[in-house]
């Protein structure tokens, strides 16, 4: 699309105009002259003609100059398309729990229980393909933790990691603290301020490294770390004869802790008791955690040296012109 950057310059078109009306001069009277010889007279008729001519020619020349440079001082500019400008946001690590306790379905979805990993994959999915413009990573841990996705801006990667992980292929203990130690390994050199692990778990650290001690270390290097607890607080199972009765299936869970490694690290720890609620934890985080606003820009060229490339070239022309007419002039006189 095509823009004028400064297109008040085009009030200055009338200006020769106004200066041609202001400063005209009076018209001249010419005496009365007396010619001996009719031919002569009608000789100096045909030439006042031919520079009558020329002086509308030379009129519209300069005219058209004139337009050529009142436009390129108004700055044609050529606006492109609007063009996305990538955005480097968070260093986002996913630290997911898969030990063999979250094959537990305790997590009621529409009338029906769900086990807790299928929970975690459907809604960490949907969060993952949301963070646009950050770089996300995945660790999991079940006895010990491990990188299974680096840091990468391809999203569809970690949702893909995210979904073959299975429970108990890590092992069936829970090692929290080997998890966090992970992450600070994989964040602490990034830069300050971006530097976020979402760590998920439905129990206790039962191996491994000290969570609360990692914790600290994490908050030396300006990690934060956001917890969530995975685990309905209630089941109804039947038992051997048939009787019902109501368990809690989280009773592993170590609230304490996970609650202390987010205060210690600046973040907060979300309770998730079924798949609604792990939703709206995730949409919390995106408000604590909020993605990069899309920026644009629009590709500018600039165009001025057109009309002044045509200026100059009708200016060539005029005075080759006015040139070629004087060259033609001289030679007629002197063959008079």
């Amino acid at each position: 699309m095509l823009e004028w950057i400064w297109p008040l310059a085009f009030a200055l078109l009338p200006l020769p105009l106004l200066v041609w009306l202001l400063d005209r001069p009076g018209r001249s009277t010419r005496p009365a002259l007396r010619y001996p010889l009719f031919q002569q007279l009608v000789r100096l008729q045909n030439q006042d003609t031919k520079q009558r001519s020329r002086g509308w020619l030379r009129v519209f020349f300069a005219v058209l100059i004139w337009v050529a440079l009142v436009a390129g001082l108004a700055r044609p500019t050529w606006i492109g398309e609007p063009v996305p400008v990538p955005q480097a946001g968070r260093d986002l690590l996913l630290a997911v729990d898969i030990s063999q306790s979250m094959r537990e379905d305790d997590m009621q979805y529409r009338g029906s229980y769900v086990t807790r990993v299928d929970a975690v994959k459907a809604v960490v999915s949907d969060f993952v393909q949301r963070r646009q413009g950050d770089r996300l990573g995945l660790i999991l841990f079940g006895q010990q933790g491990y990188l299974q996705t680096p840091l990468t801006f391809d999203r569809d990667t970690v949702e893909t990691q995210l979904m073959e992980a299975q429970p108990g292929f890590a092992g069936n203990a829970t090692a929290i603290g080997d998890a966090i130690g992970l992450a600070v390994k994989r964040l602490r050199d990034r830069p300050t301020e971006s530097r976020v692990v979402i760590l998920l778990t439905d129990g206790a650290n039962t191996t491994g490294a000290d969570p609360l001690e990692g914790a600290k270390v994490a908050a030396e290097a300006g990690i934060r770390i956001h917890t969530v607890g995975v685990g309905a607080d209630s089941k109804v199972v039947s038992g051997f004869f048939g009787q019902s009765r109501q368990v809690n299936p989280s009773a592993d869970l170590d609230e304490t802790t996970l609650i202390s490694i987010a205060e210690i690290t600046g973040g907060q720890y979300f309770r998730a008791r079924d798949p609604e609620e792990l939703q709206e934890i995730y949409q919390l985080l995106d408000q604590l955690e909020p993605v990069p606003e899309d920026v644009t820009f629009r590709p500018q060229k600039s165009l001025f040296h057109w009309p002044l490339s045509a200026a100059l070239a009708l200016s060539l022309l005029w005075s080759m012109a006015a040139i070629l007419s004087s060259w033609i002039q001289a030679i007629r006189v002197r063959s008079a």
